[in-house]
């Protein structure tokens, strides 16, 4: 294949790589052979793709192939027959680890597909294979005990975020068109923000967790979220639309509401546009200011209104963020009734002791067998569980804040907020500023939906994203305004990698 025609499929959207393939202009084998091309480029470097399915996926490749040629009517075909995608290690693929980077799951094989996993497979999706994570997805760096550490392919000295980090990674290479991350406090849209690729937060209760690691609480159910990490938002909504809606095992229920013709065509009047550059005590760079201000200017000029919020409201909103997103995650973390408590330190070490300081020093010579930040959360949680009631009672409850957000949004209004309070640090880094996951955690546990979207480079030219979030509900709303962004803004540029 030449290297003109690999470069076009590697960084084709999804849903432009799925035109091609049932127009005959282009096989599924050819877009499956120049994505292994560029995976085996890039990955030796990244450390992104975990595991694989390749000859499966080849084998699949072959059949949508003649599916496409036997096919009498195209159009009615698969929406993404033929095209390849990656998963999260944390969602089961059948046959392929299910680890969630723990030690403790070192040999466990899932032996079926987790229900977005499905849903994309009924699509025609090809899965390649599943892409690496923090262990137990409780950091903002992608780096495990069993597979190593993950880094960003615009400079593999930094760290690609986390905890979907491996997936926004892989995108960001041209690597993978889409693959599916998931949510709790940022790990979509920080990856996605430090890679310069497209990552959607759902909506609460929209896409079913069904099969994926961790916590099975309503509490944990709700903040939970799978979404799409894309080259293009279009791409994104497209994904969405396909994995939404209730499994009838999970405790999603709700549907994504129809696409709004107004919006879809770009058109913005009426929408109301509130930028925020600042967050509770955390220092955000001038770098993600700037590209706060600039997407604010770029939807003015497609006919926003855009809308400064006010101290007291700022203050009622994001003053406590911190705490109350430590008090939200702590309320997660609690069984549901009639069931055994469980502890991230039973999460992570499957239920056996773990002792802390023996487990540092068995890091210290080499041996780990959990990770720095893993251990660090777990002293930390033993330690303040006794005062937790004190260190977090001054936060004001949760619904507080979640009315005075969505009453400040309204029906169509959009929050601009960054990522991550700097472009992507060098790693390890980000064990100095813990909380800087506020960025994005405060959306996460007020269920709103948030759209990360690539807003340029630094002076470094690292990728510097902007975060969109609306009410609950308006998955839609966010998608049009990030796909203005993208346009006025420049959007996805694969990384350069050689």
């Amino acid at each position: 294949m030449r290297s003109d025609v690999r470069a076009t499929l590697t960084t084709a959207p999804a849903w432009r790589l799925a035109a091609m393939i049932r127009s005959g202009e282009v096989s599924p084998v050819e877009v499956l052979d120049a994505h292994l091309y560029r995976l085996a480029a890039v990955n030796p470097r990244l450390n992104a793709m975990i595991s694989e399915r390749l000859a499966d996926a080849r084998r699949e490749a072959l059949a949508a192939e003649a599916r496409v040629r036997q096919a009498p009517d195209k159009a009615a075909l698969p929406p993404l027959l033929g095209v390849p995608c990656t998963i999260k290690e944390f969602l089961a693929v059948d046959g392929l680890p299910w680890t969630a980077g723990l030690h403790a799951r070192a040999d466990v094989v899932a032996d079926h597909d987790a229900t977005v996993v499905q849903r994309l497979r009924a699509a025609g999706a090809i899965v390649l294979g599943k892409t690496n994570v923090p262990e137990g997805g409780m950091w903002m760096e992608t780096s495990n005990p069993l597979y190593g550490r993950t880094h960003n392919p615009w400079d593999v000295r930094r760290t690609c975020g986390g905890s979907s980090g491996g997936e926004a990674a892989l995108v960001a290479a041209g690597a993978s068109p889409f693959g599916l991350g998931s949510d709790i406090a940022g790990s979509i849209r920080i990856p996605a923000g430090m890679c310069g690729c497209v990552g959607h937060k759902p909506s609460e209760l929209l896409v079913p967790n069904t099969s994926h690691w961790g916590r099975t609480s309503a509490e944990a159910e709700r903040v939970l979220c799978t979404g799409p990490i894309t080259r293009t938002v279009a791409d994104a909504e497209r994904v969405l639309e396909l994995i939404a809606g209730p499994d009838g095992q999970s405790l999603a229920r709700h549907a994504l509401p129809p696409a709004d013709p107004a919006l879809a065509a770009g058109e913005l009047r009426g929408v109301r546009v509130i930028p925020v550059t600042r967050n509770a005590r955390i220092r955000i760079a001038p770098v993600m200011r700037a590209a706060i201000d600039r997407a604010a200017a770029a939807l003015a000029a497609r006919g926003a209104e855009v809308v400064e919020l006010d101290d007291a409201t700022w203050r009622k909103i994001f003053g406590k963020s911190v705490a109350v997103w430590l008090a939200a995650l702590s309320k997660a973390g609690v069984a549901d009734p009639g069931e055994p408590p469980t502890s991230f330190a039973d999460l992570v070490s499957g239920g056996a002791p773990l002792r802390v300081v023996p487990e540092l020093w068995r890091a210290a010579r080499g041996r780990a067998r959990y990770s720095v930040p893993t251990l660090g959360l777990i002293a930390i949680d033993r330690v303040t569980k006794p005062f937790e009631r004190f260190v977090l009672g001054g936060a004001p409850p949760l619904a507080e804040v979640q009315a005075a957000l969505e009453d400040v949004l309204g029906p169509r209004g959009v929050m601009l907020h960054p990522p991550f309070s700097r472009p992507a640090p060098r790693h390890v880094w980000p064990l100095l500023t813990p909380f800087d996951a506020v960025c994005t955690s405060l959306f996460s546990i007020t269920g709103l939906p948030a759209t990360a979207v690539p807003a340029g480079f630094d002076a470094d030219h690292l990728p510097v994203g902007v975060q969109v979030a609306a009410r609950r509900g308006n998955d839609r709303l966010t998608l049009a305004v990030a796909r203005a962004l993208e346009d006025a803004l420049g959007g996805w540029v694969p990384a350069p990698m050689t």
